[in-house]
């Protein structure tokens, strides 16, 4: 018989029982409708409709995830949020414009900064030292940056972040309408938000989510709204730039599932993990509404050493989202019922778990030498971090926490950035290879690509 490695891996670990407190949300549980994959992986033909031809039976369904989100129009996305990112800015920007970029985006964000050749002046958000987090976007620093550059159009930021973290979208939304302006939202992880209650999400002119995150459905599917700004035929035009041609008819049928599912008792399900998660906030250290206006359901832990509480999770079969030097993240759905969450608590008993050791605010960002789409394209080399200093990076540097890039790509490393690196403890262990680094001069000219 062949080697089927990675088949082999995935489903050795799945009968291990692992507690799945991480994306995707379905948790391994298995899909509704969804037990004969094959049976519906159809191509376009005049019975399935095409995605971005628009109508037909893909066309009906979109429009019932649009109402759901209270939003004008939506495209369904087989290539994650990245994909909803990327078409987002696309339909927001012009190339070679200014916009105003939350600093903590994910990396499609400055990806789309380089393949638009856009020009960025990051938001800064508030550091939460006590949280040992970023806070909220502040409506009044996005009013003084607009003020400060009348050419800015476009304003994208993340909402809910990593952790949690919500922020004032209908606020914002003002800010830029009034100065004749685009809101833009990476809501990925927040695909749950609209059925526990109003957040605001449908604020945003363009709205991206990604189901597979928090929802009952598999990995890499997702969803962009249109608040009216955009219509059907726009989503569709730009979407198909980064969307393959052939999109998966199963993922598409699963968003379609998905949605039902959550108006026929997921939501009721939702609400019963916001519970759970309040009273587990209560009993551990944890990030609480006090710290900032968080998702109810998200688990945010808080722990001395936080790799070290992941492990010792993880030797207990527990297997959280991700980790920094003081968080644990969770992320609990409505597709955990009542023996994941005794197990859970559990398991939390036995974890050393306490404040936050607290980290200090990231240092202002260094000289931005090269624009993204030069950073991106440039020739470059990886070295280790204390011979950095004076080099302009490729990429972005972003350790956890803060998780915002401390460099961006197309930023010189300097003396105070290194220092700030090197006190939080990042990459000590080994070159920052993931950090690849360009020379800064001469810059070369990639308007041709």
């Amino acid at each position: 018989m062949e080697k089927t490695p990675l088949y082999d891996a995935l489903t050795s670990f799945a009968t291990q029982n692992p507690l799945r407190m991480h994306m995707p949300g379905h948790k391994g549980k298995p899909l509704l409708g969804l037990d004969n994959l094959s049976a519906i992986d159809f191509t376009e033909l005049p019975p399935t409709g095409n995605l971005f031809d628009g109508g037909g039976a893909i066309g009906e369904a979109e429009d019932l995830w649009a109402e759901v989100f209270h939003m004008d129009s939506c495209l369904f996305l087989t290539g994650g949020s990245t994909q909803g990112v990327l078409t987002a800015l696309t339909l927001a920007c012009q190339p070679g414009d200014t916009v105003l970029l939350d600093r903590g985006s994910h990396r499609s964000a400055y990806n789309a900064l380089a393949l638009l050749d856009l020009k960025p002046v990051y938001l800064e958000r508030p550091w939460l030292a006590q949280a040992g987090v970023t806070g909220p976007i502040s409506p009044e620093e996005v009013e003084q940056q607009l003020e400060a550059h009348p050419e800015i159009r476009t304003l994208c930021i993340t909402s809910p972040t990593y952790y949690g973290v919500l922020s004032d979208l209908p606020a914002l939304a003002e800010i830029m309408h009034r100065h004749g302006g685009i809101l833009v939202v990476d809501g990925a992880h927040g695909a749950h938000l609209p059925f526990l209650r109003d957040y605001g999400l449908s604020a945003a002119d363009l709205l991206v989510v990604s189901a597979h995150k928090t929802l009952p459905a598999p990995g890499q599917t997702a969803l962009l709204f249109s608040g009216g700004a955009f219509s059907h035929a726009d989503l569709r035009r730009a979407g198909s730039i980064y969307g393959s041609s052939s999109p998966s008819y199963p993922m598409m049928a699963a968003l379609d599932l998905c949605r039902a599912h959550m108006l026929e008792g997921g939501a009721d399900a939702y609400r019963r993990t916001a519970e759970e998660v309040a009273r587990l906030r209560q009993i551990f250290p944890a990030l609480t509404d006090k710290d900032a206006p968080l998702d109810p359901t998200r688990l945010v832990l808080c722990a001395p050493d936080g790799y070290a509480a992941q492990e010792a999770l993880e030797a207990r079969n527990v297997w959280p989202e991700m980790a920094d030097g003081g968080h644990v993240v969770l992320i609990p759905t409505c597709a955990d019922g009542p023996d994941d969450f005794a197990r859970l608590e559990g398991a939390l008993r036995e974890v050393e778990l306490g404040p936050c050791p607290g980290y200090p605010a990231p240092p202002q960002p260094p000289e931005l030498v090269l624009t993204p789409r030069q950073a991106l394209f440039a020739p470059r080399r990886s070295l280790p971090l204390e011979e950095a200093e004076g080099m302009v990076s490729a990429c972005q540097v972003a350790p956890y926490p803060p998780g915002v890039p401390v460099i961006a790509p197309g930023e010189r490393l300097d003396k105070k950035s290194i220092a700030y690196l090197k006190q939080i403890g990042y990459n000590t262990l080994e070159d920052v290879s993931a950090a690849v680094l360009c020379d800064a001069a001469p810059a070369p000219d990639f308007r041709h690509l």
